[in-house]
């Protein structure tokens, strides 16, 4: 996924939330001649890199659910896409929690992303996402059967004006998955919180 395509997602950052408070490549060396009264060369090391091993993960399928027992999410997952603005959309209510469309499904390379609420009209599914923990789990079950399973690595809270768009929504090497919702205190003159929590995990195993 190009990074250009995952940072149209950076709306995120500034949205997500409620509009109340409360709410191997082959190389020959060439050989050398040596003659014959001088001791054998001695073994050149090969210059050449091993084969690169790519990252376990899956193939594509949609997300329908995802849980987070530590912080006792359970939520069926709706589609997000891009606003005319070109801005990513939001879930228009406390639940479900929603994936963005544009981005990897959870378990492909690169950052699949899952956004959700605080609050609305009280809490909402990602209420306790600042909570989750390092080595946590979360699990995505998907469109054809087939479950992810991540173990968070970082949960983190950033400004959002100071939003680290790259790190968040970059192209990554591995499957990843990046938790969004809004934290910090609430700014009633803009009608949001003034942060976001992030949480990063990393894709482990599909459940058996």
């Amino acid at each position: 996924m190009a990074v250009a395509a995952l940072l149209a997602a950076i709306a995120v950052a500034t949205a997500g939330c409620s509009s109340e408070p409360g709410g191997a490549r082959r190389v020959v060396v060439p050989s050398v001649v040596v003659p014959s009264k001088v001791a054998p060369p001695a073994v050149v090391p090969s210059t050449v890199a091993p084969p690169a091993v790519e990252a376990a993960h899956m193939s594509k399928s949609t997300p329908v659910r995802v849980q987070i027992p530590a912080i006792g999410v359970d939520s069926r997952l709706m589609d997000l896409g891009l606003r005319a603005d070109g801005t990513m959309e939001v879930p228009p209510h406390g639940f479900p929690a929603g994936w963005y469309t544009g981005g990897p499904t959870p378990g492909e390379l690169g950052p699949a992303i899952i956004a959700g609420h605080v609050d609305w009209t009280g809490p909402a599914v990602f209420y306790n996402l600042h909570n989750l923990k390092p080595d946590d789990l979360v699990t995505v079950m998907r469109k054809d059967g087939s479950v992810a399973v991540f173990r968070v690595t970082l949960v983190e809270e950033f400004p959002k004006n100071k939003f680290p768009t790259e790190l968040v929504y970059g192209n990554i090497d591995f499957a990843g998955l990046r938790l969004i919702t809004c934290g910090g205190l609430w700014n009633p003159k803009i009608g949001h919180y003034v942060d976001n929590i992030v949480a990063f995990a990393e894709y482990i195993a599909p459940a058996r």
